[in-house]
């Protein structure tokens, strides 16, 4: 017996290639990562289609990575009119913006981009503990904790994905 892929995935396996990487670009700005992703069409499962991600990311090179992280928002100040970073930033409370972004900004200085933190589920204070645990970290220990980072919320992103194109939204 077969079973049919859910509808998102359904929708997702459908749409030209151009398309399918303009919609993995709203997970990861990186075109390496969104181009690896769109050229494993069709995926039977979700879970396929995140173990897809997961090895795309493996493969980003210190550049991907940086073109990833360049369409990340700093901690404690999403993006004007960016839900997604709105909401995966909603753990923070007013009164830590400023010391995170103080932070952010000593951290950036030292390591050349953004703090990057799977941020869904955590509060402003752990943020700020790993942010300030992190921020010695050498270049290579912090790019490969990024990659890690980011593959969580590749997949956080790519699961709402299929739900909004389940739901025939975008």
């Amino acid at each position: 017996m077969t079973t049919s892929a859910p509808p998102g995935l359904t929708r997702f396996n459908s749409v030209a290639e151009h398309d399918a990487a303009g919609l993995l670009h709203e997970v990861c700005t990186a075109r390496a990562w969104a181009g690896a992703v769109a050229s494993g069409r069709p995926y039977a499962t979700v879970e396929e289609l995140l173990t897809a991600s997961d090895a795309a990311m493996a493969e980003l090179t210190a550049g991907d990575l940086a073109e990833a992280m360049a369409g990340h928002p700093p901690i404690g100040r999403p993006a004007p009119g960016d839900a997604t970073s709105a909401r995966e930033q909603s753990g923070v409370r007013d009164e830590l913006r400023a010391e995170l972004l103080e932070s952010n900004l000593e951290y950036q200085e030292r390591h050349g981009h953004v703090f990057l933190i799977c941020a869904t589920g955590r509060g402003g204070e752990e943020m700020l503990a790993a942010l300030r645990e992190r921020i010695g970290n050498d270049a290579d220990t912090e790019r490969e904790i990024v990659r890690t980072e980011l593959g969580k919320i590749n997949r956080i992103r790519l699961i709402r994905l299929m739900e909004a194109a389940a739901e025939g939204e975008r």
